[in-house]
């Protein structure tokens, strides 16, 4: 079964749409002013509904209406640039007749989603046949299992700070270790309102589907937990690994500290003793060809008796 072509008004706007029977799935990339209009002239939307798919401050939530559902998710993308998981928002639209995306074009899982359906037919006969609440849950599924490298990129940075810390590299493992944290951080805070969000949706969706789908977004919520709880561990090994980085820093302080204790302990009596010699005064020996000598058996009397002191009582 083709797809319809656009409309010609349709064409002059960055969206695109797919059909099979009844369900029509339009997918908005970068949406703007000019596709926000679009969607309040031909749908029954509401105003700040279509006000938040512009905002970029929404927080995850379902506003649920007589004949649609409107639903705004936050999925994590890694920014390789600052080197920290940073939220992209996905707001959809669905009906029983129709499911509306709009994104920014960075949610890679969805968008071969879309291109997997344009181009083969057999998927799109299984995505679109079993209703829109069948789509979106292979959306959400989709979009969720592509936290899932995300997360073990940052049990492997973990893994790499943990050697590092116990290596010569330590200086560079605290900002190593702070970067980890505020990314760690990041994806938290993305994914707690998330897991609310999935965790509810299942029962709303019901009228848009003839499937039971308690089970797929029974699973959909397990991996939610799932990456939930290795975050929560991840954050508590980043703390330790803080906590080891700065006794270990400590630990080198102090033994830096305490060599030079003691090498600042030998040498002030030997400053005394070359202190007393320089003196303009009558001294022992001070007229014998072997004054330098006695002076250098004086000083390595006394640097032998105190090495030998501190060797006794275990300070070196």
């Amino acid at each position: 079964m083709a797809t319809p072509q656009l409309k010609k008004e349709e064409q002059q706007l960055n969206l695109e749409s797919l059909t099979l029977g009844d369900l029509t799935w339009v997918n908005i990339e970068g949406a703007t002013e000019r596709e926000i209009e679009y969607l309040a002239q031909n749908y029954p939307f509401h105003p700040l509904d279509l006000d938040d798919c512009l905002s970029r401050i929404q927080r995850p939530k379902i506003d649920e209406y007589k004949d649609y559902l409107f639903l705004v998710f936050h999925l994590p993308i890694f920014n390789e640039a600052v080197r920290v998981t940073t939220p992209s928002q996905l707001s959809v639209f669905i009906s029983g007749k129709y499911l509306i995306t709009l994104h920014k074009g960075d949610l890679k899982p969805l968008v071969k989603l879309f291109r997997e359906c344009q181009i083969d037919e057999e998927s799109r006969q299984e995505y679109f046949s079993r209703g829109s609440g069948y789509l979106l849950y292979r959306i959400i599924d989709r979009l969720v299992d592509y936290s899932l490298p995300i997360l073990n990129k940052i049990g492997d940075n973990i893994e790499n700070v943990e050697d590092n810390i116990f290596s010569n590299g330590v200086r560079g493992a605290i900002r190593e270790i702070s970067i980890l944290r505020r990314d760690i951080i990041s994806f938290r805070r993305i994914i707690w309102p998330m897991r609310a969000v999935i965790g509810t949706l299942e029962p709303k969706i019901r009228r848009f589907t003839k499937m039971d789908m308690a089970v797929y977004f029974g699973d959909v919520t397990d991996h939610m937990d799932k990456i939930w709880d290795a975050l929560d561990e991840y954050k508590e090994v980043i703390e330790g690994l803080n906590d080891t980085h700065d006794s270990l820093a400590t630990n080198r302080t102090n033994e830096v500290m305490r060599m030079l204790t003691i090498i600042a302990t030998i040498l002030l009596p030997i400053t005394v003793v070359a202190s007393i010699f320089g003196m303009n005064i009558p001294l022992p020996f001070q007229n014998s060809s072997y004054s330098l000598l006695f002076v250098f058996l004086i000083c390595l009397v006394i640097v032998s008796g105190m090495l030998y002191f501190f060797r006794r009582q275990h300070w070196i």
